[in-house]
C-alpha cells in the first residue's frame, strides 16, 4: 500500500475514493510514497492502536457520563428530600449542568490541540472527580447548583476532545466502529451506574453520611484517581506516541492524510475555521439529529430511576431494575457500527434510528 511522505500526498484506492472522497486535492508522486513497516501489516498496526487508544477514552467518557447522571440515582436514596428542594429546584440543577458545557466545547478542544491530550484530558477529569466529591458534601440547593455549574464546565472538554483524538489516528472507514464503542461506553456508564449505585447506596449511615452521598463521593474518587494515572498513559496524537517507531508514526500519518487531507491538527485552527462550521448544511442538519437523539435520552437518564421506583420497587430494585435497557442499547449500537462499516452506508442507520 503506497502513501504519501512529507512532502507528497497519494490518492486512496477507488473503492475508498468512492465511498469516502478525500477532502483536499491530492497529488501522488510514484518515486516518493511511504510503505507500512516491513516488521507489521497495517491490521496488526490498526489493532495495535486499538490496543493503546480507545480502552483509555472509554472509560474516560463513562466515568465522565457516570458524574454527570448518578444524580438520579442519588435521588432515588433522598438528595432531593435531604436538601429540602421543593418545586423545579432539582430540574434546574440538571438543567444547570448544560450551560458551561455547551460554552466551553469549542475552546476546550482549541486548548486541547495546544496542550496536548493527556495534559489537557486528564487535568480537567481530575477537576470534575474533585467537583463530584464535593457534590456529595453539600448542604444545600445552593451548593448543588455550584457542584453542578463546575461539573460541566471541567466535562465540556471530554465529548469533543475525544472525538477529535480518535478522528487523528483512524481512517473514516475505520472509524465509525471506534466512535461507536467509544460514545456507548454511555450505555455501560447507565449500567454500571444502577450496579454501583445498589452496592453503595447501603453504605447509608456510614460515617454519618446518608447513601446518596456516598454516591458522589466514591465515584467522584474513583475518576480522580483514575485521571492521575491517565496523565503518565493517555494517548497524544500519533507523531507525539511513544510507542510507535518513527516508520510507524511517517505510516499512519500518511494514510490518515490520504484518506482526510490536510488535518486540521497541521495548522492553526482559527476563528474562520470555527465560523465555517455553522456554514455546513450537513452539521446543522445533523445538530438538529443529535439534539432530536440527546433529549430523549438525557430524559431517561435523569429520570429512568425514578419512573422505575414509581412502580412500587424499593430503592435498591430501582437500581437493579434500571440496568437490563442500558446494556441491550450497548449491544445494539455496535452492530449497527460494524453494518455501517461494512456497507459503508451512514444515512440509513442514522434515519432508521430514532433512538436507540
Amino acid at each position: 500500500m503506497r502513501l504519501f511522505n512529507e512532502k507528497t500526498d497519494v490518492s486512496p484506492s477507488a473503492s475508498d475514493a468512492e465511498a469516502y472522497p478525500p477532502t483536499g486535492s491530492l497529488n501522488y508522486d510514484d518515486d516518493l510514497h511511504v510503505q507500512c513497516p516491513s516488521h507489521t501489516t497495517e491490521r496488526k498496526l490498526v489493532a495495535r492502536i486499538d490496543m493503546h487508544v480507545i480502552p483509555f477514552l472509554c472509560i474516560m467518557y463513562l466515568l465522565a457520563f457516570l458524574d454527570r447522571v448518578n444524580i438520579a440515582n442519588a435521588n432515588v436514596f433522598g438528595l432531593a428530600k435531604q436538601l429540602h428542594l421543593t418545586g423545579d429546584q432539582y430540574n434546574v440543577a440538571l438543567v444547570i449542568f448544560f450551560a458551561p458545557y455547551i460554552l466551553f466545547e469549542i475552546p476546550s478542544n482549541l486548548l486541547l490541540k495546544r496542550l496536548r491530550p493527556h495534559v489537557w484530558l486528564s487535568l480537567n477529569m481530575f477537576l470534575f472527580g474533585f467537583t463530584m466529591i464535593m457534590q456529595g458534601i453539600v448542604k444545600s440547593y445552593g451548593g448543588l447548583l455550584a457542584t453542578r455549574f463546575f461539573l460541566g464546565l471541567f466535562e465540556a472538554s471530554m465529548f469533543p476532545g475525544c472525538f477529535y483524538i480518535i478522528g487523528m489516528w483512524y481512517r473514516r472507514s475505520e472509524a465509525q466502529k471506534r466512535y461507536s464503542f467509544f460514545f456507548s461506553s454511555t450505555t455501560l456508564a447507565g449500567a454500571f451506574g444502577g450496579l454501583l449505585a445498589a452496592a453503595i447506596g447501603k453504605m447509608d449511615g456510614v460515617a454519618g453520611y446518608a447513601g446518596w452521598r456516598w454516591i458522589f463521593i466514591l465515584e467522584g474518587l474513583v475518576t480522580a484517581v483514575v485521571a492521575m494515572i491517565f496523565f503518565f498513559c493517555l494517548p497524544d496524537f500519533p507523531e507525539e506516541s511513544k510507542w510507535l517507531t518513527s516508520e510507524e508514526k511517517a505510516y499512519v500519518a500518511a494514510r490518515l492524510r490520504a484518506d482526510q487531507g490536510r488535518s486540521a491538527r497541521e495548522r492553526k485552527i482559527t476563528a474562520k475555521d470555527v465560523g465555517g462550521v455553522f456554514k455546513d448544511y450537513k452539521i446543522v442538519v445533523a445538530g438538529f439529529m443529535y439534539f432530536g437523539l440527546i433529549v430523549p435520552a438525557y430524559g431517561y437518564a435523569y429520570f429512568s430511576p425514578a419512573i422505575i421506583k414509581s412502580y412500587g420497587y424499593g430503592t435498591i430494585q430501582t437500581q437493579l431494575h434500571s440496568v437490563p435497557p442500558w446494556a441491550v442499547a450497548f449491544g445494539f449500537a455496535l452492530l449497527t457500527a460494524a453494518l455501517s462499516d461494512w456497507t459503508k452506508k451512514r444515512w440509513p442507520f442514522a434515519i432508521g434510528q430514532v433512538e436507540r
